[in-house]
């Protein structure tokens, strides 16, 4: 597996070795030992699944307690994945990254806590897996504004759809943020 630094270091692309042959293919979507190695260390607890339509957008999602370190994948379709650096004692405070994470390209990304997370849908469809590094628990989950100008992201899509929860996300101005 080849792990390499965004353009926020702690947010981390992971590109399987993928094995293909007449059958079909083989990958290793997570090695402790391996991944260890090039400073990734999490014990996840949660694995989650959802299922979108095209320009579905969700997040930006985080939890103020219980911070969650994720990793992501899309095993069905395409989608733009965006993390959010809300560290307040991080040189990348306030910047985000994006990938395009896909079916085809089987990238992953490594989001560690301190990050707000979203995607947008690209495809016709989209199922998108998540492990997480600590439970979910609603009363500490935070949305942060997806289309706040602060934050400058190029979402690639025009007019997502979004959930009532996610359009009434904060500002990054007003947002409760991590020391």
């Amino acid at each position: 597996m080849k792990v390499t630094a965004t353009a926020i270091p702690d947010v981390m692309r992971l590109s399987p070795d993928v094995f293909t042959d007449d059958r079909g293919y083989f990958f290793e979507s997570w090695n402790a030992k391996t991944l260890a190695e090039s400073g990734i260390e999490a014990t996840f607890v949660q694995d989650n699944h959802s299922q979108s339509k095209h320009s579905v957008l969700r997040g930006l999602h985080y939890q103020i307690e219980h911070a969650q370190g994720k990793l992501v994948r899309c095993v069905v379709g395409e989608v733009f994945d965006v993390a959010v650096d809300l560290r307040r004692s991080s040189p990348t405070f306030g910047r985000s990254v994006g990938v395009v994470l896909s079916a085809q390209n089987r990238i992953m990304l490594w989001i560690p806590p301190g990050f707000a997370h979203g995607f947008v849908v690209l495809s016709d469809g989209a199922e998108f897996l998540y492990k997480t590094t600590d439970y979910w628990y609603p009363e500490h989950e935070r949305t942060l504004l997806w289309s706040d100008p602060a934050l400058a992201i190029a979402w690639p899509v025009t007019l997502p759809t979004v959930s009532a929860k996610d359009a009434a996300g904060m500002p990054l101005a007003a947002a409760e943020l991590y020391p």
